[in-house]
């Protein structure tokens, strides 16, 4: 199993396979507009404007489990996203990252890249999971890891 076999909701409603991004390496992290983190896109948007001709493709999943940091709808998470930070990678519709009600992807992602002593669930908002080019989970990354200390990480899965 890889990311590959998940289905995932675009911000405007379609269905998208994640298949179509076979061959890309993929940094998937969960977002939120309310957050104190959220100056994070600044840099995700910096990430993806540098590496995604070299196949990088950054994937926001917009969640609001976490003290409700991100309760508009996808149309108001989309125009906050694009007015604010100007995001042009990929976002998702809204979504659990856990629990019960936990999207199978992010299920998967945890399972494959456990927490710190283990823990299977997201601590909070821009978690951080790094893919690589055949769809097998990297690494996982903290809340706090901003997104340009990721760019070693994202060079060498690009490279391989």
């Amino acid at each position: 199993m890889t990311v590959y076999d998940f289905s995932v909701r675009t911000i405007i409603g379609e269905e998208k396979t994640l298949r179509d991004y076979e061959g890309k390496v993929l940094l998937i992290v969960n977002v939120a507009s309310k957050c104190g983190l959220t100056p994070q896109y600044k840099g995700l948007q910096a990430l993806y404007e540098k590496y995604k001709d070299q196949g990088l493709e950054i994937l926001g999943f917009p969640c609001n489990q976490f003290m409700n940091q991100e309760p508009g709808t996808e149309e108001e998470i989309a125009g906050f996203c694009e007015l604010n930070y100007r995001v042009t990678f990929p976002l998702f519709a809204k979504i659990d990252v856990n629990g019960e009600t936990a999207h199978p992807l992010y299920k998967y992602l945890c399972k494959e890249a456990p927490g710190v002593l283990g823990s299977k669930a997201v601590k909070w908002n821009f978690t951080k999971f790094l893919v690589d080019k055949s769809g097998k989970v990297l690494d996982r990354y903290a809340p706090q890891t901003v997104p340009e200390d990721l760019e070693k990480d994202i060079a060498k899965a690009l490279q391989a």
